[in-house]
């Protein structure tokens, strides 16, 4: 295939246009959603009866959690808009996130918990990683939303 012939399918291919803006009502859930699922985790902790290790563990788990699902989010988003995303960024982000979900399944199967402890720490690290997800949806709909606005004004 020549180079004209792929300058020229690239010409042809349609660019899907997300505008689709989230209602504000989303916007707040998904933000109250994160700020109750990361509070909740974090009073269970303060409130655990735990070595401070122990909470250590668990507190850094839900950073990395939170940080790997948005970045997750990031690469499928980019990739989704068109923008690079190298398979080796995209392959660590998903890594990380199933590692941050697998320490945590590790350490709440091993803890001397009740099962209604480690049943609650697996919810709210569940609620607020989900919510990060959307949270970072939002952010990125609404920069994609505003930047088309910038440039091709609304009739």
């Amino acid at each position: 295939m020549e180079l004209k012939d792929v300058i020229s399918k690239r010409k042809q291919v349609k660019v899907k246009v997300y505008d689709q803006r989230p209602t504000p009502a989303y916007i707040g859930a998904s933000w109250a959603v994160l700020i109750i699922g990361v509070t909740a985790y974090c009073i269970g902790l303060w409130n655990a009866d735990m070595e401070l290790n122990e909470k250590g563990y668990y507190f850094t788990v839900l950073l990395f959690g939170l940080f790997s699902v948005i970045s997750v989010q990031k690469a499928v988003r980019d990739k989704l808009e068109g923008i690079q995303v190298t398979e080796l960024y995209y392959g660590i982000s998903w890594f990380t996130t199933i590692t941050a979900i697998v320490l945590l399944v590790v350490g709440l199967w091993n803890a001397d918990l009740l099962l209604s402890e480690k049943g609650f720490y697996g919810m709210s690290f569940t609620l607020s990683v989900f919510a990060a997800i959307s949270v970072q949806k939002n952010t990125r709909d609404m920069a994609y939303i505003n930047e088309r606005e910038a440039v091709v004004p609304q009739e």
